[in-house]
This record gives C-alpha cells, sequence and structure tokens, in this order.
C-alpha cells in the first residue's frame, strides 16, 4: 500500500460522503480543512493528518488512523480514523440541541397552508 491517498478518494473510502464527486464539491467550496488549511481534491493524505469536515449535516475532526482508496464496509472503513474528543463532544451537545429544539416548519410536510402559516407567525 502506498503512504498516501487522494483527499477525495480518501474521504469517500471513509464513508463520510456517498460519492467522490461529493467528496471533490465538498473539498472545493473549502468544507474540508487538511492540517488547518484548505485543500484541493488531489491533494495527498498522510497517516496522522488532521481532518477537519463539514458535510452538511454534521462537522468532524478527525486523525488519519489508516489509508485506502477502496471503498469497503463501514466497520473497515471505521477503521482508516479516529474522532478527537472535542469533535464528539460537540457533536453530542448539536444533536442534544436539535433534539430538544426542534424547527418550527419540520413538522410541515409540503407547503404550508394558511392555518400552518398563521401557527408558525405565533411562534
Amino acid at each position: 500500500m502506498s503512504e498516501s491517498v487522494r483527499l477525495d478518494k480518501w474521504l469517500w473510502a471513509a464513508r463520510f460522503f456517498k460519492t467522490r464527486s461529493l467528496a471533490t464539491d465538498a473539498i472545493s467550496l473549502g468544507r474540508v480543512i487538511v492540517n488547518g488549511d484548505r485543500a484541493k481534491p488531489a491533494r495527498n493524505v498522510k497517516l496522522g493528518d488532521v481532518l477537519e469536515i463539514d458535510n452538511g449535516a454534521d462537522q468532524w475532526e478527525i486523525d488519519v488512523m489508516g489509508l485506502s482508496d477502496v471503498r469497503g464496509p463501514a466497520t473497515v472503513a471505521r477503521n482508516l480514523y479516529e474522532e478527537t474528543d472535542v469533535s464528539v463532544a460537540r457533536r453530542v451537545a448539536v444533536a442534544e440541541n436539535r433534539r430538544l429544539y426542534r424547527e418550527p416548519g419540520t413538522t410541515i410536510k409540503g407547503r404550508p397552508t394558511k392555518r400552518d402559516r398563521r401557527e408558525l407567525d405565533k411562534l
């Protein structure tokens, strides 16, 4: 196995993104930071690198523990990285906030009716 792997391939193999093109788009938009610097999709990831990843739904700060450019089972992908304690605590706090405070519009399916609109305005 080589000592480095393309960033977009690694993110796809580690299952942070469903497709390589989604990983490439996120990297290009600056949502993936490698060792404190913005990166390009072709940047090589090495063991020990620190990545900050924002895929839209969650944010992670991870240490690279293994390299792979092949997407395998989730159990294998989980061994490619280790999430930092700070990142775990932050994600737990965000999940708890989501549980306690739900967005007012999440219960409405489709376009709001006049009645739904009035309920939203009350809040």
